[in-house]
């Protein structure tokens, strides 16, 4: 019966061991679902893009852009450690602040953003939205 089980378990440690590690690359949905964020390769580090938004999102955010879909959310990101660093740009603030990024589970992602020189951070808890994207309303 052992030799029979052996097998098995070293398939499963062998599965285990080879199993990527979760990343953020990904489609992302910022809290309240009013906007996806796709983060991939930009050049050597990874930019987040604004995949989907809602009519609310877009209406909140004209004064920084007119065409919210398409535009680059995270800059430049570079791991550090077990989570990435870069710029985040806050469209409805029309402001830029840096950035960290750090996978919770392979489900939630926390990003974080403090404004330079101030002691004003905030972060949040954006959930992968991986499929299809929502109509466009």
């Amino acid at each position: 019966m052992h030799a029979i089980l052996a097998p098995t378990i070293l398939t499963a440690l062998a599965t285990v061991q080879n199993a990527p590690e979760p990343s953020v690359q990904g489609q992302w949905r910022s809290p309240g679902g009013n906007s996806i964020i796709a983060i991939a390769p930009c050049g050597s580090l990874l930019c987040g893009t604004v995949a989907w938004a809602s009519a609310q999102a877009k209406e909140a955010s004209r004064k920084a852009t007119s065409q919210l879909v398409g535009t680059q959310l995270l800059i430049g990101l570079q791991q550090r450690g077990a989570g990435w660093q870069g710029k985040l740009f806050i469209p409805d603030k029309n402001m830029h602040v840096t950035a960290k990024l750090q996978l919770v589970d392979p489900g939630k992602l926390k990003v974080s953003g403090c404004a330079a020189g101030r002691a004003l951070c905030r972060s949040a808890i954006w959930t992968r939205a991986d499929g299809p994207l929502p109509s466009s309303d």
